[in-house]
Parts: C-alpha cells; structure tokens; sequence
C-alpha cells in the first residue's frame, strides 16, 4: 500500500508541473507590475509637499527657460524662453506649428520640467507649489477635446468635484453648450460614447470648455479653445470665455488671429523664443519697411470677402443666379450634430448617445440572454461556441501535426495502463518467499519502468509540441482573419457601445489566443485520455471482468460531475467577460487621456471609476468559486468513493478466490490511473469552457455579413473605368442605425460637377460631414441615392472607389509609425519621391527635414509626438499622395498657423484644379474662392450659390447671416 501511496504522490506532484507555466507567467507579469508600481516619478501628482497659496494673482513668469522633449532628446522646443503673463490680463500666443506654443502650457501645468530655468506663479517657483493645488487653478481647454464615455453631466464635473447641478448648467451655459444639451434624449445624463464620438466637434469642443469654466480658475488655458465651432457659436462661445477672462490669466494660443485681437498682450514666438510682444495696434505698426512677422500674419489672414459685406446691399441684384430651397419643418434635432465630429477612432459618428433607443438588429453580433444577480437585472452576452469539426477544417493544414500528435497520444494513453500493469506484477512478486527470485523479478522491472520513462517522455514531446504548434498556428489564422474581417465592417457597427477599441483589442489578443485551449489542449487531452481509457478498459476485462465493469460503472458519476461543472462555469463566463471589458475599457480611455485626467487632478475620480468596475468581476469571481468549489469536491469525492467501492469489491472477490493478488493489484491500479487521468482531463475543462465562450465572441464576428461590402466582385471598378468626379445627391433621407427616429437629411439634394469645388457651410451639427461620410460610403441612406458619374455608389466596388476618393478629416489620424510610412498610407507602393513632393506640397517638408530623423521620426501613437499643424499636414500630405479624383476636405486647415494655412491652401488650391472638391468649412475665408456654396439648414440644402450669389440675397439670406457673424468679429475689416 506504501508504495501505491508513493506513486500517488508522484502522479499529483507530475500533475501539478503544468501549472509552473502559469505560475512563471504570473511571476513575470508580476515584475513588470511592480517595476511600474515602484517607479519613481519625476513629477509625482501624490506629492503632499509644495506651499498652497493663500491667494493667487495669476502672475507667470517664464526665465530663460530650455526644454526638448524627453522622447526627442536632440530637438530643442524651448531655447532660452523668457516671457512675463500679467496678472488678470489676457495673453495670446502665436506663431507657427511647433514653434512651443502648447508645449509652454504643458510646463505651466508640469506635465514636464523644463531642463533649464525656472517657472514662477506670483513670484513662486512652480517646483516649490503644491502639485494638485497648481492645477486646480487652472482651466484646460484642448485644441482636440478629450471626453469619458460617460455621460455629459459627469463630463462637465471632471472640472470640480462635488460641483452641484446648478453650477454644472451655469458653466454649460457660459461655454454655449445648455441649448443643444437640454435637447438631447437624456439631456445631462446623455452618453457622450468613446472620446466623445456621439458628439460633433462643436458639441464636445463647448462641453470641454464648460468643464473648464466650471471649477473657476485663476489661470484659465486655451488651446485654440473655438477652433471647431461654426460663426454662431464661436461668436457666443468667444464673448463667453472673453466673459470668463475677465480678472482672471488667460493665456490663449490661437491660429485664427481673430480670436486674440483684444488681448492685453500678444506674443510672437518663432524656434522657442519671443521674438515680438505688445498688443494688436503695437504689432501692427511693427512695419520695418515689410512688416514683423505678426503683421505679416494678419495680412495673410485678411478675408477679402469682407470689404464684400460692407458693400453688399440688403437686397438682391443683378448677377450669377442662385436659388434658395424651401426650409423644412422645424425640429427640435435640427441643431444636433449628425457627424461634425471627426473622432480619431470614428470619423463619421452619431452626434449623441443611443442610450434611449435599442441597438439596431443588423448590427448585433451576439444573442442574448437574461439573468438575475445582485445589482438587480442584467443582460449578458452569450455566443456560441464553434464545432470542433470547423476548427479543424480552419487547421487543415497542419494535418501532419495532428497525426504525429495523435501518434504521441497513443503511446501517452498506453503509459499509464502498461505502468499499472507492471505496478501490480512488481507488487505480487514482493509476496514471493525466494529473495533471488525477488531480486531478479524487481532488476526486470526497473529496466522496464526506466523504458516506460523514457517512451513516456518522446511521446509526450510529440504529443503536445505537435499540438501547440497547431494550437499557435490556429490561433495566428483566426487574428489575421479577424483583423481583415473587422476592416471589411461598416463604420455602424464600430459606433455601438461593445464595439469599443478595448474590447476589439481583447478579441485580437485575449479571446483569440484561447482558440489554442479548444484545438491543442482540447485535442490533447481528449487523446491521451480516449487511448487510456481504451487500453485500460481492454486490460481491465481481460484480467478481471467483474472487477472491471464495477469499476467503469462508477466512472460515468465522475465524467459527469466534471461535465457539469464545466457548463456551469462556461454559463457564468460570460459576464464576468463582460465587466471585465467595461474595466478595460475604461483603463484604455484613461491611458489615451492622461494628459486631461492630469490637467484635472482627476486621477483619484477614475481610480474610484475604475474600482466601480471591478466590483462587478470581483463579485462574480467568488460566486464563480463557490460553484466550482462545490464542482471540485464532488467530482474528488466521487473519485474516492468509486476508489473504496474497487477496494472493498476486489477484496470480497479475492476472499472468494474468484481472482488472484497479482490480477487483483493490476487490473485495480490499471483503472485507477485510468480514472485519476479523467479527473485530469475534467480539471481543464473550466479553462476550455472559458474559452470556448470567447472563442465564440470571435467566430460571431467572423461570422457577421456587413451591411456594406467593400469587396463585391461584380461591382463596377472605378479605377479601370476612370471616374471623372461627377457627384449627385437625390432626395436624400437618412438617419443614423442606432437612432432611426432622428433624421439628419429630409430629402436633401445636391448636384457637385466634375472638376468644380463645392463648399459646405451650416452651423455645427447640420450635416456636412454626413455628406462627405455618405460619399465615402461609411453609411448608406435610409432613401435615395448617391451617385457619382451617374451610378450609384453601391453598383461600384468600394475599396477601388474609395481609391479614387481622399479624406482629409478635422482632427487628423496618424498611425503609430514613422513620418514615411503615415504618408505611404496614401498610395501602395509608393516612391520615395513621391512622398517627398507630396510633403513639399502639403507644406511639410521643410519641418520633417529639420527633424533629427527626418522622414523615419516615430509619430507615436495618435500622433502624439507632433503638435496638432504637423499632424494635419502629413495627413494632407497623405490625401494629395493619393492623386484621388475627389477630394474631401473636412476643414482640413483648421490646426494650422497663418503662415503654414496660407501655403497648405495654395498647395491644397493647385491640387483642387481638375478635381471635385467637396470643403466642410466653419471658417468662411478658406472656400470664398470655391465654384459654388451649399448652406445646409434643416436636413436640406438651403441656398446654393456663388459667394456673391448668396450675399446679394441679402440678410435673409443664411449665407450672409454666417458671413455677417464672422465679419462683426473681425479685426481686418
């Protein structure tokens, strides 16, 4: 018995050697937390050291300030930078991309220190101020506005914790941001989605500033605060903040010199220093026979069409005719941004949250069932597991493997009855009264078991190497498949909430990798455990049949115990699944913005956020351990209750003579084994189930037809049939998937020739990126057609249409790549000469060449590592490498400074030439020159015209009420 004890140990200590590879795992996870956890921060947002001012003026002061940033080491930003904020005064900040505008606003609120000279607030260094107390008093306003996926009213409370709902309307309504709020579904409660990408750029731009404004600053920051807001709203969003300003710092970087005319100060700053200083009236008569380079900014951004204005009389003359369309019937939507926004993950979005309405069927992915839990009730997400059968068929190609797996698994399953068939030999030779007989049996033995070792040990290589390399292989086939799959989807299903970023990166990365768990492990075990039971069984009743029948009689109880822990586990996966994306998601978010949790000292509020999270998962783990704690006694206690039935029946039929010791000891331990084997292979099924859900959650994308297929084969190909550019909207109705009842378009029409350049114009959620999103094909209309050379677009095939189409959206998109290979987007294959010229076009050469890298320096991700005018350009660069015959430009010189807009519009003005150009503008100055101008109103167009067509309708007219709106603004009249 001691020794049948002692292989019993042996075989729980073997069984227990593969769970080294989690523990390793863990250990190695665990280290590169702790190094993050243990890091010494060169800036520590938890300092409780640093003097807390009574009372703060707001004076700022820059001394000879150097700084580069740490990613780029040997390209200066900041050279010797001395500047003077007055206190309660307003500053502005100009000059061109790069020139450290932005980057003194980063040093002001210690995202980074300077690596030489010093930063005073009243006479005090920053470094010696209390960190979290330096920045609550300040309000940050990006020129990208970051939002949670939370909702508005949360948004807005980022800015002063504890704030009350009064404060909260109060600050919406100084930032203009009330009105289209309060006509939301659910008002303030409204679900912005991931980075805000169910508001248009207005709509988040205003919600940022009310946070901003909400926590009342001493030091108010803004980062080309109105950049994305139509005339009407900047006009009101611009008093707000002048408003706001008042007897407070403000500190204003702003590229449209407009917004900054009536500052107390202006700053020019060129290659990290100040190169002029006074306020607009000093600069502008700083003329040197040519002019400062202030002066020479104002020049170029002087609108010509306003001398227009001032001539243009209140009713209509002669001229070039125009028309003026009916208005449709009012609606309390028609303010709501249809896709203004262009969000870095999803540029054409629904403008406000789906949380009111169900998610559309088409665009559903799973089932769904219904359960109760403690929080009340919930819905989880369930999918089907996919066949075995289709998950060999997708490993067809590594047949070979399988085969010599499968060969390696019949000579593991034969181990274990051969060994326990030799155990029971050795164990009634000790019973023999000849030692030399003892001797010699024993010496035959351990040769034998030396062998089985070594058998044992090639056929386990075999066996599981030839099953992970299919498992691995599998696993590399379904990303790349999941990956192309998920390039095919239309931009709807992207926009629903469990499409977010995170959880399609925890398809990629997590569930996909557990497809290993259902072929190779899955195979594996199957395997070994069928031919051990096969020649265990064999074994068993040849040697003894009655013991052996009593045996296999009890080991259905244990199969089924384990069956059913694993349905239990795999029916409790899916939640848990579930939370733990809601917490993943929310990390994500929060890495991508620290910058605006920082700015905001919120990082204990998504701390708290993201505790919140985890509750659920927590919860659901130690319900999930109870289960399987009961799952795993039974399932020991069956196998040791079927052990003592074997004892106590063997041992009645070795009293009745009917089997001898030796038989008696071998067929035992044979089916034992057996057993224990089965237990092992049920141990893993709580691994299996869990992946056999998330493998589900893959193959349903796989499994998804989209809505619109960029691949069909018998569509039209654009390319080989040489469209011209000839673009036609007819009738138009159409509304966004996840919110059907909300129409953006009501029978719009809208006729763009080849070669023209057609501008959009409206107030800021009306509808113009909606028409670019609609010709690009990211959504179809819910009624009527869009054609380009008189064929509809859904009889083209997409990818060669869309080859011949280029986007330049507002806020730009760089990859996490090189400068090369973010232009080399463009065109396949492209020649190095051709980037070139089309970063010389783009006006981007010149700032690319002065990098140390040149065209190799890392973009980082977003672009993060380039200031918003760098971005832009090589994303510009990017479209006019494409040589597309229609160009699409979505305010796309909007984050430029004066002199790079000014040379992008030339280029952008040589590149229209030929082309049909389509221009989402707010800013009236960049489509004056443009062959016809659509103003959208009311789901419709308007009145379309020439820019003299439309002001000579007079004040009527939509057009002149926008140009009138940005003229009263202007200081170039």
């Amino acid at each position: 018995m001691m020794l049948i004890k002692l292989q019993h140990s042996c075989r729980n200590i073997l069984s227990a050697l593969p769970n080294l590879t989690a523990i390793t795992e863990a250990k190695s996870a665990a280290i590169r937390i702790t190094e993050m956890i243990d890091r010494q921060q060169a800036i520590d947002t938890e300092d409780k050291k640093g003097k807390a001012l009574s009372y703060v003026r707001g004076e700022i002061e820059f001394s000879g300030v150097y700084f580069n940033y740490p990613s780029r080491p040997d390209t200066p930003i900041l050279q010797g930078l001395n500047l003077r904020i007055s206190p309660g005064k307003t500053t502005g900040l100009v000059g061109g991309s790069g020139s450290g505008k932005s980057t003194i606003i980063s040093l002001l609120q210690r995202f980074y220190d300077p690596i030489e000279g010093d930063i005073s607030l009243d006479g005090h260094k920053i470094k010696k101020l209390h960190l979290k107390w330096l920045r609550s008093q300040m309000g940050l306003v990006n020129q990208e506005p970051i939002l949670f996926a939370t909702t508005i009213k949360e948004n807005i409370l980022f800015g002063k914790e504890g704030a009350t709902m009064e404060e909260v309307e109060k600050a919406a309504k100084a930032a203009n941001g009330h009105d289209f709020i309060i006509k939301l579904p659910d008002a303030y409660e409204t679900q912005v989605g991931q980075f805000g990408l169910q508001l248009s750029g207005g709509q988040k731009q205003r919600i940022a500033i009310a946070r901003a404004l909400i926590r009342d600053p001493k030091v108010l920051l803004l980062d080309e605060a109105t950049s994305a807001l139509d005339s009407q709203s900047e006009r009101v969003v611009q008093e707000a903040l002048d408003h706001a300003s008042m007897g407070r710092t403000a500190i204003v970087i702003a590229h449209r010199l407009s917004t900054i005319r009536m500052a107390n100060r202006i700053v020019v700053l060129q290659q990290g220093r100040v190169i002029e200083s006074g306020t607009h009236e000093e600069l502008m008569q700083m003329t040197d026979g040519e002019g400062g380079e202030y002066y020479k900014m104002v020049q170029l951004q002087q609108l010509a069409t306003l001398n227009d204005v001032a001539n243009t009389p209140s009713k209509k003359t002669g001229g070039r005719s125009s028309y003026r369309k009916g208005t449709a019937p009012q609606s309390p939507f028609n303010m709501i941004s249809s896709a203004a926004a262009t969000p870095v993950m999803y540029p054409f979005s629904p403008a406000f949250s789906r949380s009111s309405a169900p998610l559309s069927a088409p665009y559903s992915v799973q089932y769904e069932e219904s359960y109760e839990s403690d929080d009340g009730h919930f819905t989880k997400e369930a999918y089907r597991a996919p066949s075995q059968l289709r998950l060999l068929k997708m490993n067809a190609p590594e047949w070979g493997r399988a085969l010599l797996g499968c060969i390696g698994a019949i000579g593991s399953g034969a181990v274990q009855p051969i060994n326990a068939y030799c155990v029971g030999a050795v164990i009634s030779v000790y019973f023999r009264p000849d030692k030399s007989s003892i001797q010699s049996h024993t010496r035959v033995y351990s040769f034998v078991f030396i062998g089985l070792a070594v058998f044992n040990f090639f056929t386990n290589l075999l066996q599981h190497y030839n099953f992970a390399v299919m498992g691995e292989k599998l696993t590399r086939r379904i990303r790349e498949k999941l990956l192309d799959k998920l390039m095919t989807f239309e931009i709807g299903w992207f926009d629903q909430d469990e499409n977010t970023s995170a959880a399609i990166c925890a398809r990629l990365s997590t569930e996909a990798n557990m497809v290993r768990s259902l072929v190779g492990d899955r195979m594996s075990l199957l395997a070994q455990a069928f031919f051990a039971a096969t020649f265990a069984y064999t074994l068993g009743l040849f040697l003894t049949w009655k013991l052996a029948l009593v045996m296999m009689a009890a080991q259905p109880l244990l199969i089924g115990s384990f069956y059913a822990r694993s349905v239990l586990m795999k029916s409790m996966s899916g939640k848990a699944q579930k939370a733990q994306r809601e917490g993943s998601q929310l990390a994500s978010e929060a890495v991508i913005n620290h910058r605006t949790i920082t700015a905001f000292s919120s990082q204990k509020r998504i701390v708290g956020l993201f505790k919140a999270t985890l509750e659920g998962p927590r919860k659901e783990s130690i319900r999930q351990s109870w289960y399987a704690g009961v799952g795993l006694c039974s399932s020991q206690f069956l196998a040791a209750a079927s052990t003592a039935l074997a004892y106590w029946y063997g041992g009645k039929l070795l009293s009745q003579g009917e089997i001898s010791p030796e038989k008696l000891f071998q067929a035992f331990l044979a089916l034992l084994f057996t057993a224990y084997t089965i237990a092992e292979a049920g141990s893993m099924t709580k691994d299996i189930s869990r992946g056999s859900n998330a493998v589900g959650s893959v193959f349903a994308i796989l499994d998804r037809n989209t809505e619109i297929n960029p691949d069909h084969s018998s569509a039209i190909d654009a390319i080989r049939t040489q469209i011209t550019g000839h673009v036609e909207l007819k009738r138009v109705f159409f509304a966004y998937p996840s919110r059907p009842d909300q129409l953006i378009f009501r029978g719009l029409s809208l006729k763009i020739s080849a070669g023209t350049t057609v501008a959009l114009v409206g107030q800021s959620g009306c509808g113009k990126s909606t028409i670019t999103g609609l010709i690009e094909r990211f959504y179809d209309p819910d009624k009527g057609s869009v054609y380009i050379d008189d064929r509809d677009i859904k009889d083209y095939n997409l990818r060669s249409l869309r080859k011949s189409i280029a986007l330049v959206s507002q806020e730009p998109t760089l990859f996490a790549g090189t400068i090369y290979e973010n232009i080399a987007y463009g065109k396949e294959n492209a020649k190095e000469s051709e980037i070139r010229k089309a970063a010389v076009l783009a006006n981007a050469h010149e700032f690319i060449s002065g990098m140390n890298d040149g065209y190799e320096t890392q973009c980082g991700q977003r672009g993060v590592q380039l200031s918003g005018g760098q971005k832009q350009r090589i994303a510009i660069a990017r479209a006019i490498l494409k040589n597309p015959k229609i160009m699409l430009l979505d305010e796309a010189t909007s984050a430029l400074d004066t002199v790079s807009e000014s040379a992008v519009q030339e280029a952008l003005e040589k590149m229209m030439v030929g082309r049909t150009c389509i221009v989402v503008a707010h800013r009236l100055s960049t489509i004056q020159k443009a062959t016809s101008i659509a103003v959208i109103k009311d789901g419709i167009v308007a009145e379309q015209g020439s820019h003299s067509d439309l002001l000579s309708i007079g004040k009527n007219g939509s057009y002149y009420s926008l140009v009138k709106l940005q003229g009263g603004n202007s200081p170039y009249r």
